[in-house]
């Protein structure tokens, strides 16, 4: 074979690859679990989608939405306000999540709960997040880190006025085994297969964090109830 070919080929190669990788790309940006199998689909949202067209979503078949209102560094979403006006409007189904931090006090996290989410009994259960924030480096026990988090869970749930979910990432969950650690309902995390790795059956389950759909620039996370 001449040099001439064999960079031909493998250029024919390259192509090929390059073809394959594109197609399982797309197909992952716009996959979604079957509705036979979970009837029940909606998104997480914050500041960091930007504009949402909440009438788009809704006219796309998402059931309900998530919506943040404070992350691990005690920020209020400045789009709290906003997304909840406009997922009312909308006619979904709505809840807010906060994001957990092992760097703040749990008393000063709920503050920025409890000033930013208005009480309001047709909102879904609130969401406690749990996920190491790479700009906090504290680790603490477990026996702190439950007593920490059960503070922060009753003075949400004083606000909601029903128990929360903890949507827990894999690492944290082998960190400090939340699912033996506390009574709540477990929402998990996993890219297009059902997670396994709490101690007791997940309600809700994020398939994908890299679903595009219209209504939203960038990616979602996408969520799931289990039927």
């Amino acid at each position: 074979m001449t040099l001439g070919g064999l960079l031909f080929r493998i250029g024919a190669g390259l192509a090929v690859v390059a073809a394959l990788t594109l197609g399982l790309w797309l197909y992952a940006r716009g996959w979604a679990p079957a509705r036979d199998q979970y009837p029940v689909q909606g998104v997480s949202i914050s500041a960091d989608n930007g504009q949402v067209d909440w009438g788009t979503l809704a006219a796309q078949g998402t059931d309900f939405a998530y919506i943040r209102a404070a992350d691990a560094a005690g920020r209020r979403d400045p789009a709290f306000a906003a997304n909840l006006r406009g997922v009312r409007a909308a006619g979904m189904r709505y809840g807010a999540m906060i994001d957990f931090s092992l760097c703040r006090q749990p008393s000063d996290q709920a503050t920025s709960f409890m000033t930013t989410v208005p009480r309001d009994n047709a909102a879904l259960p609130p969401v406690v997040r749990l996920a190491f924030d790479p700009g906090c480096k504290a680790r603490p026990g477990r026996d702190q880190l439950l007593s920490d988090l059960n503070t922060l869970i009753n003075l949400v749930e004083g606000q909601a006025g029903k128990p929360a979910l903890l949507n827990v990432t894999e690492d944290f969950d082998k960190a400090y085994d939340i699912g033996s650690g506390i009574n709540r309902t477990l929402w998990m995390d996993g890219n297009f297969f059902p997670p396994d790795y709490a101690t007791k059956p997940w309600v809700m389950w994020t398939a994908s964090d890299m679903r595009h759909i219209d209504g939203v620039d960038g990616p979602v996370r996408w969520n799931v109830v289990a039927p």
